[in-house]
């Protein structure tokens, strides 16, 4: 059975509650508070120039976004890598996709000069940024630095 892992707000214990359990208003095992809902994305979203602050900056957790273009081979070829870690990373992280040649404004931001770059942020601010097609044992040392 697959499960998530959620912090509690109120007293930091992380909790591993089943994905079939999550409709049924978990609590924490520690102090009993109400754990926060968690949308689960289990598959990389979709980031343009205008729900970049939204679904990044203001996202209360960790976010790992891809910069690709569409004509790139190696961000070809790390795609289904990342729509794999969306599975198995559901409810800890979410992946997102910018692609740089439809929203120029994010990409000049960060100053991307390179693709894929990839970029960590947690709770709104980048704290990682990796360059190039990475393989997935790569990419998952980075993210478990951060999570």
């Amino acid at each position: 059975m697959e499960s998530i892992i959620i912090k509690c707000a109120k007293c930091g214990t992380k909790n591993r509650i089943p994905k079939n359990r999550l409709n049924d208003k978990p609590v924490c095992g520690k102090c009993r508070e109400r754990l926060p809902s968690v949308p689960i994305y289990d598959h990389p979203v979709d980031i343009t120039d205008q729900s970049f602050e939204k679904e990044i900056v203001q996202h209360p957790g960790t976010v790992l976004l891809d910069c690709w273009a569409p004509w790139c081979a190696p961000c070809k070829a790390v795609a289904p890598v990342l729509e794999q870690l969306a599975k198995e990373y559901a409810g800890r992280i979410k992946i997102a996709k910018l692609d740089v040649d439809q929203n120029p404004q994010t990409a000049s931001r960060f100053s991307i000069k390179s693709i894929p770059t990839m970029m960590i942020f947690k709770n709104g601010k980048a704290v990682n940024t990796l360059v190039g097609a990475l393989p997935k044992s790569e990419i998952e040392k980075h993210i478990a630095s951060v999570v």
